[in-house]
């Protein structure tokens, strides 16, 4: 696909499944917390999994959905911690950082729109070098709304000073990209290839991408100036 570059001043990322691989929070989430759940709990994992699915169900799509302080009260467990222990794991897709060249090079201000927590973030973002690349990160928490709700969208507005009608949001989820679209920003692209362990899922209602190369111009785009070990394809 191409982008019309010239018509967008500001680049506005989701973080996981976006420019992090969601594999890690699906692996944490599903498996790691689970599995330490149910040495604390003394039951079986099953049981564990059950117990806890059901928890995550009733806080779906709500602001503490993502909120590790809520799951450590809720578990008695220190989220945080368990986050740390596992965060070798922490991964950024293929194209990521030639795409924030890019980026950078072309004058874009960028910013991190996320409904991660702010502590969850900044585990992510001292395994991944991110930082330098990004003018802004919003995370739902710190403005009290999820990106499912038109608050989040008004403080992030404030915060980062972006011009609707010239930004381009990208996000692995359809329903914030609706959310998006309802508060006016003009161009909207979906992150297909979340994660690493699940194969490429298309929207029916926006433009997919698998990787950022697809929307970078080719005279741009260069090999990655990062470790390979922070990789994941």
């Amino acid at each position: 696909m191409k982008i019309l570059w010239e018509e967008i001043d500001f680049v506005l990322l989701d973080l996981d499944g976006t420019l992090l691989d969601k594999h890690f929070d699906d692996y944490f989430w599903e498996e790691h917390i689970p599995e330490q759940y149910a040495k604390l709990m003394q039951i079986s994992i099953k049981d564990a999994k059950t117990e806890i699915y059901a928890a995550y169900k009733v806080q779906e799509g709500k602001l503490v959905w993502t909120d590790i302080d809520y799951w450590s009260n809720r578990f008695n467990m220190d989220i945080p911690a368990l986050k740390e222990s596992v965060s070798h794991l922490v991964a950024v897709h293929e194209g990521v950082f030639p795409f924030l060249e890019f980026l950078q090079c072309a004058g874009k201000r960028v910013a991190v729109l996320t409904n991660a927590h702010a502590k969850a973030v900044e585990i992510k973002l001292t395994k991944i070098p991110l930082r330098p690349y990004l003018q802004k990160i919003v995370s739902a928490n710190e403005v009290g709304f999820p990106k499912e709700v038109c608050g989040y969208w008004e403080a992030a507005e404030k915060i980062v000073g972006f011009k609707k009608e010239r930004s381009l949001f990208v996000d692995d989820n359809e329903e914030v990209l609706m959310m998006a679209k309802l508060f006016g920003i003009k161009h909207l692209v979906y992150k297909s290839y979340a994660s690493s362990q699940i194969d490429r899922r298309d929207s029916n209602r926006f433009v997919s991408i698998r990787h950022f190369s697809e929307i970078v111009p080719p005279i741009q785009s260069r090999n990655e100036d990062v470790p390979r070990s922070l990789i994941k394809i």
